[in-house]
């Protein structure tokens, strides 16, 4: 028997592996949904339409979901870069992120479609808005409540925290507007530039420091 299997596998290793399957598990449905902006690329060749006109609009919709999903993989892999471990609750979060992450392409191609009804920004707005929100409730209990990622220094994890919660806050602001409800936009935006200045001054604070 190889003298590896009579070891004992420790807390630290066990949390590594959970770790280890979740962060595959969140890489493969990101892959998959940039995967399928690109089949939704479906260019209607009509009599009249020049290849400019066919190609223009689910190109812009493929580059577009492409980028989305790309922006919020980066935010992702910010956070776990940083994780020593992961919890039942962290897991239940990230699936919920990732349920919203594969929806992205059907979100875009909405906005597209539907954006002479009105209806597509504010679809937009609250897809978005929803899929910060839940990025911002998992660092924040990664990095506040369950302590699992006690190698970052507690100023950058608030200036990530107040990022995602502004980022969520901006959309918002989006679909309110787009409900015909002006003042709580104006309202939910002033609230996203106060977390972006609060930021901002957690980021001086700390310079001058050191």
């Amino acid at each position: 028997m190889d003298h590896r299997v009579t070891q004992a596998v420790s807390d630290h290793h066990v949390g590594q592996r959970h770790l280890d399957r979740l962060v595959m598990l969140s890489d493969g449905v990101f892959a998959i949904a940039i995967t399928l902006s690109a089949i939704e690329i479906k260019p209607e060749a009509l009599p009249g339409k020049t290849l400019w006109e066919a190609w223009a609009t689910p190109l812009l919709i493929y580059f577009l979901s492409f980028f989305l999903i790309g922006t919020v993989w980066a935010f992702h892999r910010r956070i776990v870069a940083h994780l020593r471990d992961i919890d039942p609750v962290g897991t239940a979060i990230n699936l919920l992120l990732l349920s919203l992450v594969a929806l992205m392409p059907v979100v875009i191609r909405f906005v597209f479609e539907g954006f002479q009804q009105g209806q597509g920004l504010l679809v937009y707005g609250i897809a978005l808005g929803a899929t910060y929100a839940c990025m911002a409730v998992l660092w924040l209990h990664v990095a506040f409540l369950a302590g699992l990622a006690p190698d970052l220094p507690r100023q950058k994890a608030r200036q990530w925290l107040l990022e995602l919660f502004a980022g969520a806050l901006i959309f918002a602001a989006l679909a309110l507007h787009e409900a015909h409800l002006r003042w709580a936009s104006v309202v939910v935006t002033l609230l996203a530039l106060a977390l972006l200045s609060a930021k901002r001054l957690r980021v001086l604070r700390g310079r001058d420091r050191s």
